[in-house]
C-alpha cells in the first residue's frame, strides 16, 4: 500500500486505520478518502485479520472535510460525496469483520458520518461529535442523518442536526450513539483490546448478525425473522457451531476458526 494521509497497522488479529493528516485536524481531502477506501479493502481481504479499529491521529478523531484542500478532483459536491466518501463509508457498514470507531476530540461533520458508521464506538472523555453544516448554510451528509434518526430518533436528530452544537461523550452514551467513554490516555488501548477480545468470537455469527441488523433497520419483523430462519438453519451443525457447543460441554473456551 502507499498510503499518505492514513496509518495501517496490525496488531495480531486487528487492523489499526488512523487517520493521519494531524496538522489539519484529520480533516478529509480527496486522497484520505482514497486512502482509507484501500486501508479498508487490505483488512477485508487480509485472513488473519478479524476485526478493525478506526480512530485519528493527535488531537482529533477528523474535524469533517477540509475545505482550504486544493486536491479537491470532483467537479461538484454531489460528485464527491458519492465517488469520494460513499465507497469507503460503504466499505465499513458491509465489512464482515466488526470495526469499532475509537473516537479522540473532534468527530465533526464528514468525520462524524465515519465514525457513526462504524458498528461500535468508543469515545474518549473529552471527545464530542459535531453538526455543525447549519451554521454554513449546509445539510449534515455523509448519511449522517440516516445515523442519527435511526438512533435517537427524529425529533432529537433534527435538533442536534440544525442547532450545530458540540454533543459531548457523555451524552453520545446517554443517546444510544457510543458504547463506552473510557480516559484519554486509555482510548486506544481499550479499542485495540475490545477488538482482540472480538476476534475471539465467531466470526461467521459476527459477520451475519452484522448483516441481518443492518438489514433490519429498514426491514418488516417477518422478513427478518425469514432471513433469521434461513440463516440459523445454514449454521446449524457447521464448524464454529460445532466446536461452540463443544467448548460449552467441555468448560472451556472455544477456539473458532
Amino acid at each position: 500500500m502507499n498510503l499518505e494521509t492514513v496509518k495501517y497497522d496490525k496488531k495480531g488479529a486487528v487492523a489499526l486505520i488512523s487517520l493521519n493528516r494531524p496538522e489539519v485536524r484529520n480533516a478529509f481531502n480527496a486522497r484520505m478518502t482514497e486512502d482509507i477506501l484501500e486501508a479498508l479493502i487490505t483488512a477485508k481481504k487480509d485472513k488473519d485479520v478479524r476485526s478493525i479499529v478506526l480512530t485519528g491521529e493527535g488531537l482529533s478523531f477528523s474535524a469533517g472535510a477540509d475545505l482550504s484542500s486544493r486536491d479537491n478532483k470532483w467537479s461538484d459536491t454531489e460528485v464527491a460525496l458519492n465517488e469520494g466518501y460513499l465507497p469507503s463509508l460503504k466499505e465499513i457498514i458491509t465489512m464482515p469483520k466488526p470495526v469499532i470507531s475509537a473516537v479522540n476530540g473532534a468527530a465533526a461533520g464528514i468525520g462524524s458520518a465515519y465514525a457513526m458508521a462504524c458498528d461500535l464506538t468508543i469515545m474518549s472523555e473529552d471527545a464530542y461529535i459535531l453538526q455543525a453544516f447549519s451554521n454554513i448554510g449546509l445539510i449534515p451528509d455523509g448519511g449522517a442523518n440516516w445515523f442519527l434518526t435511526n438512533t435517537v430518533g427524529y425529533k432529537l436528530a433534527y435538533q442536534i442536526a440544525i442547532e450545530g452544537e458540540r454533543i459531548n461523550a457523555k451524552r453520545c452514551l446517554d443517546l444510544g450513539l457510543i458504547n463506552k467513554i473510557v480516559s484519554n490516555e486509555e482510548l486506544l488501548h481499550e479499542a485495540l483490546s475490545w477488538a482482540e477480545r472480538l476476534s475471539l468470537r465467531s466470526s461467521q455469527s459476527l459477520n451475519l448478525t452484522k448483516q441481518i441488523m443492518r438489514k433490519s433497520l429498514d426491514s418488516s419483523y417477518e422478513d427478518i425473522y425469514g432471513l433469521e430462519a434461513k440463516t440459523q438453519n445454514t449454521l446449524t451443525g457447521s464448524e464454529d457451531n460445532i466446536e461452540g457447543v463443544t467448548a460449552f460441554m467441555e468448560k472451556r473456551q472455544p477456539n473458532f476458526k
